[in-house]
């Protein structure tokens, strides 16, 4: 268990995933914590982050700090998003270890499992088949800070454990036209749709994909309960159990945002993988399980699209 006066480091406090689990530690009454800004601290400088540890001497470390996007941006920039994950991850990680930090929390994503994986996809999966190629130089990044953080545990007796979200969205979320993930992206173009008064909006492929989504605030409250239950070498799954198509989520965005044309689908377009659902029964025997519902988590989403000022820009 975390001390309540422990020090803490959560890497990518700005993104959606490390905001989320500042405001889950600050809710559960830990206070000491530790945050740079990329521009205070780029962890993909390995002298910075080496100097960093040996100064702070954090105890324990949430690593959600990562290069992401969404389909456009990962195949346009193989190359950044895997030597950017790449890097920045085994700085983080190596230096923790160096200077002693007594837990460590890897989150991936359920992208490192095969395209065509059993579904629903458990922990067991990993590396038994062909990644999706749309995002296999992220895929390959974060298996290997998963796996390193395995080999320090079994190498040095380490105690890092790692935690794979299934599709996330929430506050603090990316907002941009090209470069964010389907839900978020959704969110936008509803809304640019009825503010402009469009009479159809088109998406990108068929509509038959189908998704889970994890409310992001559900997920910090499991990465929190995961360092304080959980040791092990084979990750965990943190998501709903609960799946829809494409086109279901796209009509559910529609509705919560009032928007009231047509939608259109563009069969031209990639679909991406046919189907990603996890097996969430090991964190549901741990004793933990989601609380926010689809509907009323993009309720919450578009309250934050629409009082963030900032939302396209980044």
């Amino acid at each position: 268990m975390m001390e309540k006066d422990a020090k803490i480091y959560v890497a990518g406090n700005r993104g959606m995933v490390g905001s989320a689990i500042v405001r889950e530690l600050n809710r559960q009454g830990y206070n000491n914590i530790i945050t740079r800004t990329h521009k205070e601290l780029d962890l993909t400088r390995q002298d910075a982050v080496e100097t960093f540890f040996a100064e702070e001497k954090p105890e324990y470390v949430f690593l959600a700090a990562a290069k992401v996007g969404g389909i456009v941006a990962n195949e346009s920039a193989l190359a950044d998003f895997m030597y950017d994950n790449m890097i920045l991850e085994m700085n983080v990680v190596h230096s923790a270890w160096k200077n002693g930090c007594k837990k460590l929390e890897f989150l991936g994503s359920s992208c490192i499992y095969p395209r065509m994986a059993p579904q629903p996809m458990p922990e067991s999966c990993l590396l038994t088949g062909e990644l999706e190629k749309t995002n296999e130089a992220y895929a390959l990044a974060k298996i290997s800070g998963l796996k390193y953080c395995e080999f320090l545990n079994r190498q040095y007796g380490t105690d890092y454990i790692s935690v794979m979200p299934t599709n996330l969205y929430g506050p603090n979320d990316n907002y941009h036209p090209t470069h964010s993930h389907v839900l978020p992206a959704l969110i936008r173009r509803f809304h640019e749709a009825k503010v402009e008064g469009k009479k159809y909006v088109t998406c990108w492929g068929d509509g038959s994909p189908l998704r889970e989504f994890l409310y992001v605030d559900d997920l910090a409250n499991l990465c929190v309960f995961l360092m304080n239950n959980y040791s092990g070498n084979e990750t965990v799954n943190a998501g709903t159990g609960k799946e829809l198509t494409i086109r279901e989520l796209t009509e559910l965005v529609a509705k919560v945002i009032g928007y009231e044309g047509e939608i259109r689908w563009d069969p031209s377009k990639p679909n991406g993988t046919p189907r990603k659902l996890l097996d969430v029964s090991k964190a549901t025997a741990l004793g933990w399980t989601y609380k926010t519902e689809l509907e009323d988590g993009i309720r919450l989403s578009y309250e934050d699209f629409l009082n963030n000022p900032m939302r396209a820009e980044r």
